[in-house]
């Protein structure tokens, strides 16, 4: 095979979801590693549920998830005029035909089909009619009546449909428009796609396919029919499992790295590794490693996959990716080290970016909040003398470091008589409000000389208004 050239298709009917972003995914993987095209296609042809809200969603999405393409855009509703040249081939070569019969008729054949125990389907009434264009009525492809279609396939082996239950399927509707698989084997042709990953939902569609690459003398391209994502009940994925859009797990603080990672390991798998960078995936995705059963989606397994993604980052490339989730708890606050330095303290404990915005409000607010439990374990008339030798030794300090910070609050242990504990707790709450921090050392330099001063000195006043 020369040069690897794959799809993805969506439609346009919705935003883009879970399975149609791991289908996107394996087709670019394998083009990335293989040094092939990705093209993007929009499949618009049910023109009643497309729109383009929905198109701007998807292109939305796969430019978050860092999935580019080499072609496209391309979009069906602009590509009638080569749809037509392709059925009238088609019906020039023998290999389809007009039909007038009416829907009513069509129904009436399926029922005595079934009637008969057969499987339901169109008759080839008109197969043989020779009839010519006119209104109301379709076109059919003259399918094989004997035999056997083989839809062979690199992830589920070979699988065999028998001719005489394909009827002879409409390729073009009443008012002139493409069928769905006569618009799609069209675009692949035109589009040279030789490699077709998608989910096995699709495979019902592939023996038709497969005759009317038959029937236009064309050569197959690679089938990969990749098993489904279900749900941990083990029903196809639904909103109830977390089938979310992916913009969703965006704005739920997920990395766009994280879910690629996740993505891929719903059906795809590298020995016993589970965490990946982009840069593995894309040198170790193979089609021949996709498993041949349904995976489970498990919004745990993301969470915990994202908390290790957020973990491996730098505090720099987390900086612009917080900003927006810092903003939505109403804090303005530049790109820098300041903003660096704060998550860093964050890093080890955040799973999502929104959790991880949620601890650093208290950076960036102007005055701290006192939780009314913290303040009334921890600030009290006692901790008045801790707090001031804490501010005296802070203030006297040239420089701002960690082994000073520890030097100063060794002192202040020391002529308190007090362990660390005591005097650590009290000073968090004065910092953030709350018992919950991270290392008081390491919040401490995030916060700057200035502000802990500050904040501590503010608590002092609390205390001291307090009644005796």
């Amino acid at each position: 095979m020369d040069t690897i050239i794959t799809r993805f298709p969506p439609s346009p009917t919705g935003y883009l979801h879970i399975g149609g972003a791991r289908t996107a995914l394996f087709n670019w993987l394998y083009t990335r590693k293989t040094g092939g095209k990705f093209v993007l296609r929009i499949e618009d042809t049910d023109q009643a549920r497309s729109t383009k809200e929905s198109v701007d969603a998807i292109f939305e999405s796969l430019e978050w998830l860092g999935i580019d393409w080499d072609e496209g855009p391309f979009f069906q509703t602009r590509r009638y005029d080569i749809y037509k040249e392709y059925i009238q081939k088609l019906v020039d070569s023998g290999h389809a035909y007009y039909c007038n019969c009416t829907s009513e008729e069509v129904d009436a054949m399926r029922e005595e089909a079934r009637a008969a125990g057969k499987k339901p389907m169109y008759n080839g009434k008109c197969r043989d009619k020779n009839l010519t264009p006119g209104p109301g009525m379709v076109v059919r492809i003259k399918a094989p009546r004997t035999g056997s279609t083989v839809v062979e396939d690199v992830v589920k082996g070979n699988t065999s449909f028998p001719n005489s239950e394909l009827d002879d399927f409409i390729i073009q509707r009443s008012d002139g428009s493409p069928m769905y698989n006569l618009a799609v084997v069209v675009d692949d042709l035109t589009m040279g796609i030789n490699t077709i990953i998608r989910g096995d939902d699709h495979l019902v569609n592939t023996p038709k396919q497969i005759l009317l690459y038959k029937a236009l003398g064309a050569e197959l391209p690679l089938f990969a029919h990749v098993p489904m994502v279900l749900g941990s009940d083990k029903a196809r994925l639904s909103k109830r499992h977390g089938a979310m859009s992916v913009s969703e797990y965006r704005d739920m603080g997920y990395l766009p790295d994280a879910m690629l990672n996740y993505l891929v390991r719903l059906g795809w798998s590298f020995g016993d590794q589970e965490f990946f960078t982009r840069k593995d995936l894309i040198e170790k995705f193979s089609l021949d490693h996709i498993g041949k059963s349904p995976s489970m989606f498990d919004m745990d397994k993301l969470t915990a996959l994202n908390a290790k993604h957020i973990q491996a980052a730098t505090p720099k490339e987390l900086a612009v990716m917080l900003i927006p989730f810092l903003e939505k708890q109403g804090i303005a606050v530049a790109q820098g080290p300041a903003l660096e330095l704060a998550i860093e303290t964050l890093q080890p404990r955040s799973k999502t970016l929104v959790e991880m915005a949620q601890s650093a409000v208290f950076y960036f607010k102007e005055e701290v909040e006192l939780e009314e439990k913290a303040a009334k374990k921890f600030l009290k008339k006692a901790t008045l003398p801790t707090l001031e030798l804490t501010a005296g030794y802070m203030e006297a300090l040239d420089e701002f470091t960690q082994e000073n910070l520890e030097d100063a609050l060794k002192k202040v242990m020391e002529e308190a008589e007090l362990k660390f504990g005591k005097i650590a707790q009290p000073l968090r709450v004065a910092l953030t409000g709350t018992t919950v921090s991270p290392g008081i050392f390491e919040m401490i330099l995030a916060l700057g000389k200035n502000k802990t001063i500050h904040r501590i000195k503010k608590a002092m006043d609390y205390v001291e208004s307090l009644p005796e």
